[in-house]
């Protein structure tokens, strides 16, 4: 995790129950979990998952054989500064930050000198979701669409600005600004190398400076009016690109996250209002200093900037002279990823998880309907529908999940827990939209820990969510289980009926994070996880979450990478696989030194996964952290992935089984 960006540190001063309150109810109701080993007793695994109706074609009639889940040999934990991955498999690395997407490129700089204008020219920098989008039906040509988060500015600025000696300057601004955003890459497998096609009429880098549409709800409310923008209509760019989703009909979502980090004020005054304040946007000065020499980002300038941000972003990959659109139907949150399916009567609906500890789980259902003979009208299915939250509860169940559910409509029209309206707090449509959180809070919503990656089984339907950790959280309830949760959960539910639009739902535990080594026992119980964790397989922090076409569960961490205390034994940051009916959990992947590992796609044939490796080199904790500032030598800890020179760069890396079958088998 960025020490600029902080989703540990929660801004919900609300009174609204918290998961980890319900899921002690439910524990206390069923029993469940009473050593923390009881989760392999939760119909979530075996019959609970197979009576939710999965596609798997496990029949005699003579159909396909059920495809194998868990083919590799699992990796072991270790601290090294390299990827592994299991015997059998091969990797690559492309797509690194800085790396050309154009004719005219520059080539990137080993000592941070490339300019602003170079920048707009190159990969992003910290790679973070992804899609690929197949040329035809390609599974060796596609676009790669990817997110870029943030930045480290140990490593993204020479020496000379990390002291002062080189001034702060607005160019230094607009580079650090060009650095974040979407890029999109056409790629081609020739030869057995993944490699970008320059030139290509698909490159493209969208960026804080790219022109983008506003639409839905809140287009052209008068939250969203800037002196630059006074119709409340266009806006300019898109920042920490977090999560991803996809649209059936071929675009990509783009998540904005922590947008509250890049706004200030050099007005020495706190003037933030209650919204300001809910978002996090900083008091004085950012960390990231663009209001300095942008008023864009100072808050006392242009006090609804900050409402621009925050949004889902619509991007049409396949023309390059498209123009982004921001669906503010989907709600202005710090939002995670996306997750997208199909109700039963073919309503579009988007999962949602806000970034930060102690907030909420919401998801979007259309208006309109997708229909596959009308391509073209499909195109605004995100412009209009109806945001809702999650409430999670204790409740008995038919079957032998652990609580129920509802889903809160956030309309003009829903009652608040104080006895007023949604209507009657935020006006109209348009500014709950722009106050998502605080609509949320009003209603009652149910605070969980750190809502990240959503993902639906291809077959059953069901939801899964990581809550990645909450190390600073006191009670407990249903479905957050630990106080100071250090390691973190995935948690699933299955909607009335299943179908996806439904009002109500049934939520049950699949993982509990932990370390076996630790009792689970004393103040902090269920430290030790759940029963299907163990010494060779134990990880903390889930995040990025992805199920494939098969339905294997691809995990992926960004968590504590000290390797001491709660944390012994569990190496670098890494991607694990799970058989939801089995819940078995293997580990696939290690990363290299100080990483994130986030961001996964395949191409159609299962045969290529291409995974994101972000802020490869941070400090933090790690074991062989070395004493020198990284400002003052970047290379003193890690060069991944050049280990014959340059700083530490975020990249793609590619994966493939060297008998060319699929990835996992």
């Amino acid at each position: 995790m960025s020490a600029i960006d902080r989703e540990d540190v929660p801004t919900n001063t609300s009174a609204n129950t918290h998961f980890n309150e319900i899921v002690e109810r439910a524990r206390s109701r069923r029993g469940f979990l009473k050593t923390g080993l009881g989760l392999g007793a939760v119909g979530f695994f075996g019959a609970g998952l197979a009576a939710c109706g999965s596609d798997d074609n496990d029949d005699d009639d003579g159909g396909s054989p059920a495809p194998v889940m868990l083919g590799f040999a699992q990796v072991a934990a270790n601290t090294l500064d390299t990827i592994t991955v299991p015997a059998g498999y091969k990797h690559a690395v492309f797509c690194r930050w800085g790396d050309p997407l154009f004719p005219e490129s520059p080539a990137w700089k080993p000592d941070a000198t490339n300019t602003a204008a170079d920048q707009a020219l190159q990969f992003g920098d910290n790679h973070d979701g992804m899609h690929f989008f197949p040329l035809g039906n390609s599974s060796t040509e596609g676009l790669l669409v990817m997110n870029h988060e943030y930045i480290n500015p140990e490593f993204f600025f020479t020496p000379g600005v990390q002291s002062g000696a080189t001034p702060w300057s607005l160019e230094q601004v607009r580079k650090g600004q060009h650095a974040h955003g979407v890029s999109v890459a056409h790629v081609k497998l020739t030869n057995g190398n993944w490699q970008v096609v320059i030139p290509s009429p698909y490159n493209r880098r969208i960026h804080v400076n790219t022109a983008m549409a506003i639409t839905g709800p809140a287009r052209g409310h008068a939250l969203m009016q800037t002196s630059a923008d006074p119709t409340g209509t266009v806006s300019l760019g898109t920042v920490n690109n977090c999560g991803n989703g996809f649209t059936i009909w071929g675009t990509y979502l783009t998540c904005e996250e922590n947008f509250n980090g890049y706004f200030g004020t050099t007005s020495g005054a706190d003037t933030r209002n209650a919204n300001m304040r809910r978002y996090g946007v900083t008091a004085g000065v950012s960390s990231y200093r663009w209001e300095e020499f942008d008023n864009r980002f100072d808050y006392a300038k242009e006090p609804n900037e900050s409402n621009r941000m925050g949004w889902i972003v619509e991007i049409d990959p396949f023309d390059a002279s498209s123009t982004p659109k921001k669906r503010t139907a989907l709600g202005r949150i710090k939002h995670e990823n996306a997750a997208q399916t199909l109700a039963a009567d073919n309503r579009v609906v988007v999962y949602m998880g806000d970034d930060q500890a102690d907030d909420y789980v919401y998801k979007f259902v259309s208006t309109g309907k997708y229909d596959a003979n009308t391509p073209m009208l499909n195109r605004n299915l995100l412009e209009s529908g109806t945001l809702y939250v999650a409430k999670f509860g204790a409740g008995a169940t038919a079957g032998d999940m652990m609580g129920t559910g509802e889903w809160i409509a956030l309309v003009p029209s829903t009652a608040t827990t104080d006895g007023s309206t949604l209507g009657a707090k935020f006006t109209d449509i348009g500014g709950i939209l722009v106050n998502t959180r605080l609509a949320a809070d009003a209603v009652g919503a149910t605070k969980m820990d750190r809502p990240e990656w959503v993902t639906v089984h291809p077959g059953t339907g069901e939801a899964y969510l990581t809550l990645t950790n909450n190390s600073g959280r006191s009670a407990t309830d249903e479905a957050n289980p630990r106080a100071a949760n250090i390691y973190g959960q995935i948690i699933r539910w299955r909607e009335a009926g299943k179908d996806a639009a439904a009002l109500t739902f049934e939520w049950d535990l699949f993982v509990l994070a932990g370390n076996p080594a630790h009792a689970n026992v004393g103040t902090v119980p269920l430290q030790a996880g759940s029963s299907n964790i163990n010494k060779d397989n134990l990880f903390n922090s889930p995040d990025g979450l992805a199920f494939d076409a098969d339905g294997r569960l691809w995990i992926q961490t960004d968590g504590n990478f000290s390797n001491t205390g709660n944390y012994a034994g569990m190496g670098n940051n890494q991607m694990l696989v799970a058989d939801p009916t089995t819940k078995e959990i293997r580990r696939f992947l290690v990363g290299p030194s100080g990483c994130e590992i986030t961001g996964i796609t395949w191409t159609p044939d299962q045969k290529y996964v291409f995974v994101n490796v972000q802020h490869p080199g941070e400090y933090g904790s790690h074991p062989r952290k070395p004493a020198v500032d990284p400002a003052v030598d970047p290379l003193a800890f890690s060069k991944w992935p050049d280990a014959a020179g340059g700083r530490p760069r975020p990249a793609t890396v590619v994966i493939w089984k060297e008998d060319g079958g699929k990835v996992g088998t």
